[in-house]
């Protein structure tokens, strides 16, 4: 299939999906999402391994803001639909297949979401990460269930609101990376070396089982979709969106 915001390879029993939008910053939008479920459609009877990458500079910057504020401007409503955005983070974290994030670069707000919902998370050291919602008057709600599962309340809460960059180093310390190195080519060569010899049975059984010792991601999932359906449809967000992709001006700016 030809896709438009994301390169895809199958190598024997290893899909990898590269997010490719070098000119939106890797941003989110609904294009990436419907593209990023039709290839894990094809992962499900028999992909062992599904690794996510993103460009050298930047792994994901979270929403789409020029996308909205395109329709913004045109007089289009701004239906949020987090649900379809929500099942893709859940089917990284229990899906039939290990889930690896390969990260270089930024990641910001629902970038960090495809980072929580991976199974296994590998850097190099330009990594950083943040979470700058609050900052819009929002907050990530379809993300924290996933942050929450990986590094605790208490480290997410603080992610959540100091809203600035974290680094690959602090990633690690939080439990947010797994590894780390210079090298990530290599970091991710050696762990498929690892991963490569489990079986599809093996990895469906313990994904299952893994999901029924934690449940609270699938009940999380209507009190996250809500959430965000609230603070993306507020006026004074949407308006605060528009000025800062018009003039650069933060919300909190004069």
């Amino acid at each position: 299939m030809n896709y438009q915001t994301i390169k895809v390879n199958f190598q024997n029993k290893i899909c990898y999906i590269q997010i490719y939008r070098p000119d939106e910053k890797n941003t989110i939008n609904e294009l990436l999402i419907e593209e990023c479920h039709a290839v894990l459609d094809q992962c499900e009877e028999s992909i062992n391994i599904v690794v996510l990458e993103g460009l050298p500079e930047v792994f994901c910057f979270g929403a789409d803001f020029q996308d909205m504020y395109a329709k913004l401007s045109s007089g289009q409503l701004v239906e949020p639909k987090p649900e379809r955005l929500y099942d893709l983070w859940l089917r990284f974290a229990t899906g039939p297949y290990i889930t690896i994030s390969h990260v270089r670069g930024k990641v910001n707000a629902g970038g960090v979401g495809f980072v929580a919902a991976s199974d296994i998370v590998l850097s190099d050291m330009t990594a950083q990460f943040s979470l700058s919602e609050l900052l819009f008057g929002v907050f990530p709600a379809a993300v924290l269930p996933f942050l929450i599962r990986r590094v605790g309340i208490r480290k997410a809460n603080y992610l959540t609101l100091m809203t600035q960059p974290y680094s690959v180093q602090q990633a690690l310390e939080c439990g947010m990376v797994d590894a780390c190195d210079n090298d990530s080519q290599a970091l991710l060569r050696k762990h498929l070396l690892r991963l490569r010899p489990l079986s599809k049975k093996a990895i469906l059984r313990y994904k299952r089982y893994m999901g029924r010792l934690d449940e609270t991601l699938e009940l999380s999932k209507q009190l996250a979709v809500e959430a965000n359906k609230e603070v993306f449809s507020d006026p004074q967000n949407l308006e605060g969106i528009r000025r800062y992709v018009e003039k650069g001006i933060f919300p909190w700016e004069n």
